[in-house]
């Protein structure tokens, strides 16, 4: 049984891709930081359905803690052959009133995350020949948003690193995509976005669910999307 690591599995979209994950026949290890009890009434759930799934927790800003944890999930078990690089944060302000510390968090997040949780699972990854990579992204980091300069930047990050990184696994059996999702359906989102807006920026007139979304991913991570790397697609109702 092949296994997948999901940074920020606690969250709305994060549990979603976990779920979706284990339905497809994946070991999922959900990830979670600052709420690790979610992600263990996620990874709960997915055992009480009769999936396979379990808990870890770390920093992804941290680098050696992420690296200790991982490192240990491959002695115990092996190569992990698929990575969601989920987790992020917002921090929204004017770019003149945002503060370094917003700034800060929310590239870090996205971004170092990213190669935190990436690099140390690359080379045992790489060995088998065969594997999937999947940052989420979101439409932010393509169009742009007011008050989101640093969300759009280290979303626009990714989307580098992964045609990139791409690029220097393509012989390996690696894939490694970034799905860039619009207004989803969340607590936070909804608090947020209010329907008027929805139905004035989305031409579908309606939020996306958090399983539109992993059924992408899912899609991603599976043997039939084996040649298809180094894109972003965005999951966004005709917004953009």
């Amino acid at each position: 049984m092949k296994r997948a690591v999901v940074t920020g599995g606690s969250g709305a979209l994060g549990a979603a891709i976990c779920r979706s994950l284990a339905a497809a026949g994946l070991h999922v290890i959900v990830h979670g930081h600052a709420r690790p009890e979610r992600a263990g009434a996620v990874a709960d759930e997915i055992r009480a359905a009769g999936g396979s799934a379990e808990t870890v927790a770390f920093d992804v800003r941290d680098g050696a803690a992420a690296a200790r944890a991982l490192e240990d999930l491959v002695e115990r078990g092996g190569p992990i052959q698929v990575i969601v690089n989920n987790a992020g944060v917002h921090r929204d302000a004017p770019l003149a009133g945002m503060s370094g510390a917003q700034w800060d968090e929310v590239v870090d997040v996205s971004l170092k995350g990213f190669f935190n949780v990436t690099r140390p699972l690359l080379l045992p990854m790489m060995a088998t020949r065969w594997g999937r990579i999947v940052s989420v992204s979101s439409i932010v980091g393509l169009t742009g948003n007011r008050g989101q300069v640093n969300y759009a930047a280290a979303k626009a990050g990714l989307h580098g690193a992964t045609k990139s990184l791409a690029i220097e696994v393509a012989t390996r059996g690696v894939t490694v995509n970034a799905v860039a999702p619009g207004i989803i359906r969340s607590e936070a989102t909804d608090a947020a976005v209010p329907d008027s807006v929805v139905e004035t920026l989305v031409p579908m007139k309606r939020r996306g669910t958090p399983e539109e979304v992993a059924s992408l991913v899912t899609y991603l991570v599976s043997d039939a999307a084996a040649y298809l790397s180094g894109q972003v697609i965005s999951v966004n109702g005709a917004m953009a």
